[in-house]
């Protein structure tokens, strides 16, 4: 509102004008409200005024139902009525302009306030939400709601803001050609913006340009409203004299743009608004009180006219409720005045009730009933007082029990670097400085170190404290959204460097198995070293899944090109490792089994592919008898060597040589509760004794025999398949962790015979010596695994097995080189994979894993070991005592892998890539109808091989394998389940410099056998057949052979040039550095716009019309290049962002004109013009 136009004597409110006030100006005012105030010196308290009683509104007719005092003598400013309760919302004028409320917008969770410089978002109940302070030089008058979270603000400046209420932040600042918006109004058309000067503007809802401009008056602008197709304006003409209220309202129809005939009211008019209740009528309101109704196209009626009592001389607001049946008026004198049609108004259709603050209890206590256990005995006061309480124990009934200082936060201990003894590490931030949680409880669940990590969105109705999984070991999903996995937030689960594997391939049970043998360092080298000729070989498979994992900086991979080699060779699908969707989903059969089954399959596949490419230099030991020629690394790494001796009753024994790759624990058959070491169990496993029946060369039959089983070489890597697959397991497991616990505490100096013990009997906790050396009581509940077992060879071909301890190193032994000599060997754990027992989503498979030096030297310059968990993309730093506890009820021990001390350094850790320029070097086409003729790409030859930053223009085409599940909510959205599995059909690389720029040296069709649903020939261009060998006539390959062209692409430095380029290597399954990528849907793109097709891009900057009835991969990838070329001539080569963001204004706002869609006749061509390669025409 431009009060400038307005009374001059409008902002002096002199006394003189409260001498003029009336006893019946306000028959209805409530004296209560101003009880001993004066208006004036010498005027009356307004609680002698009349007042009725009763008042008396006829339907339909707006009578006054309530007058109430805001602030007495202070102006009301504004008036509001909120759009969600029912409440009207008043602001004032300050004591100085700039603290006068300009405007109030109610919103769902809260109320917005502008003043001249200041944004206030406060909540109903008066909470600040937040408080964003503009330039001190604005002059701000008017705000616009455009939608939930984007607001306008307008002011006497030039520009208008536009600003996020999400992030509270300034997106855009619009120039205004006419400066001066005091008011905005908004229609599903326009904008509408009121200027001081007296125009009316009509901008564009995207751009916010200027459509179209009605000169109303030539003074000022008062108000303005719009409703259907009228726009109704009063305001201001100039004069000799000055400015002149005008009594002719202008009306314009915006379906035509013009002015109608204006309508002459009988009032000055201030205010306008729309009431359409039964027509389209206006209420015109004068600032001395005078309100008339009229239709905008009749005329105006002097009988229509109703009188306000305003108890200042003058009305500053005034509001019409969403009901249309409420009018609020505000006057210069702090009095809030509500007029209705009827005596029980409602002011919004759907309000909601208001939550008003909770009375004060001081002064009227409540009645206690002492038999409510909820009672809150805060109720009753409590005086001041100097004697003894009953509360106050005598100090002999009294044990201090000292509070254990909470454990160093993992974050820390694992980013420190040491200088000296000092360690420095940065601050994680987790909670606030020089302040520690106090828990009563240590074990209480709602100290959950995983508080940080949302919940997986499957069971999030359940109450928390009914489930007894923890957070971060429950089965993680991934929500789907429209744009895939593009705005899934993965940092939220791992705020590590490692990367997670997503879990919604098939058969991707294995993903915490796979990070097993990734972090073992020997394993790892040994794989990656590895490459044969074989097309679906595991260790090849697994080698590029590990490489990916080395590049990979915190964000997940995927094993979808090993899991796909997994599915086809014979041995898993005899195994009954290949699960059918329905059973995964479901969780049907025993994941425990499934991944120890998983584990043994494994490591013999590995064993047997590395045995055909033995690589023997990379074994630095002292040579062994037992590496015969034909073992592989694996076998030297998890190889076993034993003797197994069969002793028949006649006395005759027989002896045969065995390897083993890994061990199954064999449980004693003794249910009594007696102690049990693990090392016990494993001797008894590993050194198995037992009666069955087999042949008898001497008797000629089968016979009653003794099997004995004897060590002959111990393994590197110790692995160890639990076999807790039944309750008879599983008792065993925690009677014996419940004895190992009794025992210390007894060790500790608690009391072993009662199984409640008081904190206090734990004497070490308060001594500084015992801080060091033990650990707490939670620490030691579930456990009886090791963390280091000690075994050594005896000369009589026995094996004594114990567990070890850092106590027993520092007493006894000296270098793990001296141990190893006299046949004695420590071996730690490395890694537990546990089977997470979950009834609400079929259960789940984690491991904790000991991450070694070298990663975190590689991944983040720091030398620390430190335990992990990893339950699929969810990657958390653990305490060592959660990787050996095993809380039988949900957390079942599966797999367990135990290292040599110092492996690493016998074996050779250098990684060699074995993929080498050859690759891409001619080859055979796998289908026997491809002729020369049909050949669209011509291979490299040695003198173009690429080099580092040389340019390659990459597409490739997909088909799909199995089709999205997804579910149809009750409010019609979508939500994807499961997202349809593609596999790559086709992949084209094209030279991107050179003579031969443009020309293709890659074109390979990928050769399936998997059943393809849908061939996507509309959008592949792939067609059925093309990808047979039998009947294809294309170029057609393996997976594997062109994987290996792109790995050695990668790998040599080249940068690729495409169009979403973030697909094509997601389901290639490659992961490329982003400063290897160019892609043309960022280089095109502006923030919060669509992302533009290539179709357009090409039209629009290249003249070029692509993808008309199919996608050609070929084609796709040269136009990327071009437009690259196209990008670097506009932005001169990146040094001009500014001319190129004018670009690429002009390119959304051509693409909104057309609908983002290429005109389809021929005589049309595009706006711009751009060179087309001469190689790519000329081939």
């Amino acid at each position: 509102m431009n009060f400038e136009g307005l009374d001059p004597g409008l902002a002096e409110y002199a006394p003189a004008m409260h001498s003029a006030l009336d006893p019946v100006l306000d028959a209805h005012l409530n004296p209560s409200l101003l009880q001993n105030v004066e208006l004036d010196p010498e005027g009356v308290a307004l609680e002698a005024l009349p007042v009725q009683e009763s008042v008396h509104i006829m339907e339909g007719v707006y009578s006054e139902l309530h007058s109430v005092v805001a602030e007495v003598g202070v102006p009301v400013s504004v008036s509001h009525f909120d759009l969600h309760e029912e409440m009207l919302w008043v602001g004032s004028h300050g004591v100085n302009g700039s603290d006068d409320i300009r405007q109030i917008q109610s919103l769902e969770n809260g109320i917005l306030f502008l003043t001249k410089n200041n944004l206030k978002y406060m909540a109903r109940g008066g909470l600040i939400i937040f408080d964003y302070l503009l330039d001190e030089s604005e002059d701000m008058h008017s705000l616009l709601l455009t939608d939930s979270s984007t607001l306008l603000v307008g002011g006497l400046q030039n520009h208008i803001l536009e600003i996020d209420l999400n992030t509270v932040q300034e997106t855009q600042k619009y120039a205004v050609e006419t400066p001066g918006v005091t008011i905005m109004r908004q229609t599903n058309r326009f904008f509408f913006c009121g200027h001081t000067s007296g125009k009316i503007s009509l901008r564009d809802l995207r751009t916010f340009k200027v459509e179209h401009e009605f000169d109303a008056f030539s003074g000022s602008l008062s108000d303005f409203d719009v409703h259907g197709n009228l726009l109704a304006t009063c305001g201001f003409s100039s004069r000799l004299t000055g400015l002149a209220c005008d009594r002719f309202l202008k009306v314009y129809d915006l379906r035509m743009m013009r002015a109608i005939t204006p309508l002459q009211v009988h009032v000055d008019p201030a205010f306008l608004r729309f009431i359409p209740t039964y027509t389209s009528r206006l209420a015109i309101i004068s600032q001395s009180g005078q309100c008339q109704f009229c239709e905008p196209t009749g005329l105006a009626n002097p009988a229509d006219i109703f009188h306000v009592n305003p108890v200042g001389p003058l009305l500053m607001t005034f509001d019409v409720s969403a009901s249309k049946q409420a009018l609020a008026f505000g006057d210069s004198e702090g009095c809030v005045h509500l007029w209705t049609d009827s005596p029980e108004p409602s002011f919004n259709p759907y309000s909601r009730e208001t939550e008003f603050a909770l009375p004060c209890l001081v002064d009227s206590l409540p009645p206690l009933d002492w038999s409510q256990d909820l009672l809150p005995l805060s109720l009753i006061p409590v005086p001041l007082t100097t004697d003894t309480l009953l509360s106050d124990w005598p100090v002999a009934n009294s044990a201090p029990a000292p509070r254990r200082a909470p454990p160093v936060d993992a974050e820390i201990l694992r980013t420190m670097k040491k200088v000296g003894f000092i360690g420095y590490a940065p601050n994680p931030r987790t909670r606030l400085r020089n302040q520690i949680p106090y828990r009563l409880k240590e074990s209480d669940s709602e100290f959950d170190s995983f508080s940080q990590v949302t919940e997986s969105p499957i069971g999030r109705e359940e109450e928390p404290h009914l489930h007894m999984v923890s957070k971060k070991y429950r089965k993680v999903t991934i929500k789907y959204s429209k744009l895939g996995l593009e705005d899934f937030d993965f940092k939220h689960y791992n705020k590590t460097l490692f990367a997670g594997l997503e879990p919604h391939i098939p058969n991707a049970y294995c993903n915490c198995m796979i990070q097993v043998l990734y972090f073992l360092e020997p394993v790892r080298c040994l794989i990656q070293n590895h490459l044969c000729q074989k097309e679906f070989c595991l260790a090849c498979e697994l080698g590029f899944l590990f490489h990916m994992l080395d590049l990979s900086r915190g964000d997940p991979c995927q094993g979808s090109n090993f899991l796909r080699a997994f599915r086809t060779i014979p041995e898993a699908s005899a195994l009954g490792l290949i699960l059918a969707d329905s059973d995964e989903a479901s969780g049907k059969g025993s994941l425990a089994r499934l991944i120890q089954r998983w584990n043994r399959f494994i490591l013999t596949q590995l064993h047997q592919d590395m045995q055909e490419l033995e690589v023997p230099q990379a074994y630095r030991g002292a040579g062994s008898s037992f590496c015969s020629s034909g073992d592989s690394v694996i076998g030297q790494l998890f190889s076993c060597e034993m003797e197994n001796c069969s002793l028949c009753r006649c006395g005759s024994e027989t002896v045969r040589a065995s390897s083993t790759l890994l061990f199954t624990l064999s449980y004693p058959e003794d249910k009594t509760g007696k102690n049990c070491d693990f090392a016990q169990v494993l001797k008894r496993s590993i050194c198995l004794e037992q009666n069955t029946q087999a042949w008898c060369d001497n008797c000629e039959k089968y016979q009653p025999t003794i099997q004995t089983r004897n060590i002959r070489h111990l393994p590197d890597i110790l692995v160890i398949n639990c076999e807790v697959n039944s309750l008879k397991e599983a008792d065993f497991w925690r009677m014996q962790a419940e004895v190992a616990f009794k025992m210390a505490i007894k060790k500790h100096g608690g009391d072993s015979k009662n199984k409640e013990f008081a904190l206090a009997d734990w004497k070490e906790l308060g001594s500084p010596e015992g801080m060091l050396m033990c650990p707490s009581i939670e620490e030691l509940k579930n456990v009886w695994l090791p963390f280091s077992i000690r075994m050594k060879m005896t000369k009589n071909k026995g094996l004594d097995v114990c567990n070890w301890t850092d106590r027993n190193e520092m007493q006894v032994w000296g270098p793990a080189r001296a141990e190893e000599e006299h046949g004695v060997y420590v071996y730690d754990l490395m890694a537990t994979v546990v089977h997470i027992l979950d009834s609400r989503t079929g259960g789940s498979l984690v491991a904790h894993i000991k991450v070694g030096e070298t990663y975190h030297q590689r991944k983040e310059g720091v030398t620390h070991q430190q335990w992990y968990l990893f339950n699929d993309f969810l990657i958390e730093p653990i305490d060592k005592h959660e990787a050996v506890q095993f809380d039988m009820n949900w957390k079942v021990p599966a797999i367990l892998y135990y290292t040599k001390r110092n492996l690493n350094s016998k074996y050779n850790l250098n990684i060699n890539n074995p993929i080498k320029a050859s690759v891409l070097m001619a080859e055979a086409s796998l289908a026997r109808k491809q002729r020369k003729t049909h050949t669209t790409f011509i291979p490299l030859m040695l003198n173009e091989l690429p080099q580092v930053g040389d340019l390659v223009g990459l597409d490739a085409e997909f088909v799909t394998l199995n089709e999205e599940e997804a579910e149809l909510r009750s409010d019609g959205t979508k939500s994807t389940i499961k997202p349809s599995q593609m596999s790559v059909a086709r992949i084209t690389c094209v030279r991107g410099q050179g003579p031969n720029e443009g020309i293709p040296f890659i074109d390979d069709y990928i050769s399936t056998q998997e059943q393809v649903v849908d061939y996507l020939t509309q959008y592949s261009g792939i067609k059925p057949g093309d990808l047979d060998a039998k009947i294809s006539s294309k170029h057609l390959t393996t997976l594997k052979s062109t994987y290996l062209k792109l790995r050695f692409l990668i790998d040599i430095g080249v940068k690729f040039v495409g169009h979403g380029l973030q697909k094509d290597f997601r389901v290639i399954n490659l992961m490329v550095p982003k400063e290897q990528v160019l892609d043309t849907v960022y280089l095109f793109h502006m923030p919060r716009k669509r992302m533009i097709s290539l179709r357009f891009l090409a039209w629009y900057f290249l003249d070029l019309k692509i993808q008309g009835e199919t996608h050609d991969s070929i084609e796709d990838a040269r136009t990327a290049l071009q437009l690259y070329r196209k990008y670097l001539e506009l932005s001169k080569d990146g040094t001009e962002p500014e001319s190129f963001h004018k670009v690429l204004k002009g390119l959304y706002e051509k693409g909104r004109k057309m609908d983002w869609k290429v005109p389809e006749p021929e005589g049309q061509t595009s706006p711009k013009n751009a060179a087309v390669f001469s190689s790519v025409l000329a081939l």
